[in-house]
């Protein structure tokens, strides 16, 4: 299930607790939970309910200002049942801990050197592709891909190997290091000048 960064903001914050979907048949289950930008979210409850029922009050649990914008979202024919879902806010996301920790002990760092080195071990990409990141937040993946031997879409799915890891953030466009990409970046070119 994917939400909107806005309504997962606001799951987050507890102002937005029910979502609607138009679906063949249930797509999720109640008790399981999945990621989104503002962390993990669970599935409470799910059931079918008649749009003609739907009032303004369920729009704004839904988070939007009327019963029109919120029937505007429904995607799928009109004759698919209408599913409620009851959301609540679990916990951060861990890869956002993960990013937001710049307190690297030399085990990290030597990890985030094997994880690399293993991304470029066919096709040389990583490596490059976080300095230039960390030269130029915002940068996207067409740019990226100046002089790499990957196209875009191919970097994409890799640079979610790097944001895996803590490394990167996703903008609403481009890319930006993470405090943990910026702290390895700049404790391997302390290394780097030390050595010499």
């Amino acid at each position: 299930m994917i939400l909107t960064e806005r309504t997962a903001h606001a799951v987050a914050a507890g102002e937005v607790t029910v979502a609607y979907r138009r679906w063949k048949q249930p797509r999720v289950k109640p008790g399981t939970t999945f990621g989104t930008i503002a962390g993990v979210v669970r599935v409470e409850r799910i059931e079918l309910t008649p749009a003609s029922g739907l009032t303004d009050a369920d729009a704004r649990r839904a988070g939007y200002p009327s019963l029109d914008a919120l029937v505007a979202t429904f995607r799928g024919d009109r004759d698919d049942p209408l599913f409620r879902i009851d959301l609540s806010w679990v916990a951060p996301d861990a890869r956002t801990t993960l990013a937001n920790d710049a307190n690297l002990t030399p085990e990290d760092i030597a990890d985030i050197d094997a994880l690399l080195e293993r991304l470029d071990a066919r096709t040389p990409w990583a490596r490059t592709t976080l300095a230039r990141i960390g030269q130029q937040s915002g940068i996207t993946a067409s740019s990226l891909t100046a002089g790499l031997p990957v196209g875009k879409e191919s970097l994409k799915r890799r640079i979610r190997t790097l944001k895996e890891h803590g490394l990167t953030r996703s903008l609403r466009v481009g890319y930006e290091l993470s405090e943990r990409g910026h702290a390895y970046l700049g404790a391997t070119d302390q290394q780097q000048g030390q050595r010499t």
